[in-house]
């Protein structure tokens, strides 16, 4: 799909970039399909989308640290085949050296340019002044806080004036209170040209902060990622989260995300909800816990049976990507359907946040058997064996002729949650088998 046009101002240009990762030698996972994008000077731009759509893959191919199975990536105009010379990368989990100082910490990007030692600490307590830790040079990362250590990347980053800063989900391993001083103080800073880059590219799943922070967002689709949309943010700053105007952007955000993620002519999840059909089909990790407790919230008032993502995600005090796969999941399940933005919950749905405990665990089981194929598979499977049992293995070496390792682990251990759940099968770990009888009767 079309996005910004590339100009003589791209500071970043992705062309044709597909990535793909072996899985044996007849198939291959691909992760990213396809992808075209850049990233303008004097822009912060965002990359939108669900854990797994290759965001953060991207973000490394761009700096360098990874190569792309085909495609091409300029920085600054350069060709990107290696670490790039004009980017700087913060990355979620901090990645400070324990044993370091603040202070010796952010030196370690100067120090690698061979910059002198004297230079070395000048720049890096500016850095560290800048970004508000003055008085912290000497204190080891086990002695701040989780907001001071992010700080203390982004420092790390800075020193080194890159003209382009990456950010790898920045402030989601923060609390609310911390990750919002944080985003208002960099902001605040780039507004004000206190910052050496000239384009920030960020990866999130967080709409509202997209929103916050942007002034354009590419909207990734999941396996594969790809961009499916571009969305232009105008708002002036610094930028009101109750404004009329940011509600509007952040709901037709949601909507898009949400839109035709169902064959209307199936009612089957597409690809881009869940990679793969029949058994090949990826799960997604979420609690029944959490599938009871939002068709609770969306049976109840306010919503009556239907609610807007934005506000169901503030009532529920869910980030976006949990909320995404539990509303997809019940989608899945027939339970409930993603439309224009809005979780609107089946006459099933409804029916089972009204029911009592060993009501809800029989109307599961009935959706579980009969809407996900896996567990309708190693339910018949178990029906059919005089035992009534079967390793686990026997169905995981199924999965992984269709999907990688990881993906195959992840979807056993979803679907015998869920199947433990609703008393469809159970798994004993001593013995690593399934079977008809709880092992643990």
């Amino acid at each position: 799909m079309p996005t910004h046009s590339a100009s003589q101002g791209d500071l970043v240009s992705v062309h044709n970039v597909t990535h793909f990762y072996q899985k044996g030698s007849n198939s291959d996972i691909v992760v990213l399909d396809d992808v075209n994008l850049e990233v303008g000077d004097h822009q912060i731009v965002a990359l939108l989308g669900r854990s797994g759509s290759g965001k953060s893959t991207l973000l490394r191919i761009i700096s360098g640290l990874m190569t792309p199975s085909s495609g091409e990536v300029q920085v600054a105009g350069d060709d990107v085949n290696g670490p790039a010379k004009d980017v700087a990368m913060v990355f979620q989990s901090f990645a400070l050296f324990p044993w370091l100082t603040v202070l010796q910490n952010v030196e370690l990007g100067l120090e690698a340019k061979g910059v002198p030692a004297a230079e070395r600490r000048k720049r890096s307590l500016a850095a560290i002044d800048m970004i508000g830790l003055d008085g912290f040079e000497s204190a080891y990362p086990r002695e701040i806080s989780g907001g001071m250590r992010q700080r203390v990347g982004l420092a790390r980053a800075l020193v080194v004036q890159p003209k382009i800063l990456l950010m790898d989900e920045p402030f989601s391993a923060l609390d609310v209170l911390t990750a919002e001083t944080l985003r208002t103080d960099l902001l605040d800073m780039w507004c004000e040209g206190r910052v050496p880059m000239q384009a920030i590219l960020m990866v999130t799943h967080n709409i509202e902060e997209a929103v916050l922070m942007c002034d354009r967002i590419l909207v990734f689709s999941s396996n594969p990622g790809r961009v499916i949309a571009e969305v232009k943010v105008d708002l002036p700053r610094p930028r009101n989260r109750q404004d009329t105007a940011f509600r509007a952007t952040v709901d037709s955000i949601y909507t898009r995300m949400t839109t035709d993620l169902a064959s209307p002519q199936t009612g089957q999840p597409k690809d881009g909800a869940f990679p793969g059909m029949g058994i090949g089909m990826i799960l997604p990790r979420v609690s029944t816990n959490t599938l009871a407790g939002l068709l609770e919230a969306v049976a109840a008032s306010p919503f009556n049976g239907r609610a807007d993502l934005p506000l169901l995600a503030e009532q529920t005090q869910m980030e976006v990507d949990e909320l995404f796969v539990a509303c997809e999941t019940l989608q899945l399940m027939r339970f409930g359907d993603l439309t224009d933005g809005d979780m609107r919950l089946s006459a099933d749905g409804v029916k089972f946040a009204g029911l009592g405990v060993d009501e809800r665990k029989a109307l599961f089981r009935d959706h579980l058997v009969k809407y996900v194929p896996l567990a309708t598979h190693i339910r018949r499977v178990l029906d059919e064996r005089s035992s009534h049992k079967a390793q686990l293995v026997r169905f995981q070496d199924e999965l992984e002729d269709l999907m990688s390792e990881e993906a195959a682990a992840q979807t056993m251990r979803n679907v015998i949650n869920w199947a433990r759940y609703g008393e469809v099968f159970y798994y004993d770990e001593y013995s690593g088998s399934l079977s008809l009888d709880d092992p643990s009767q």
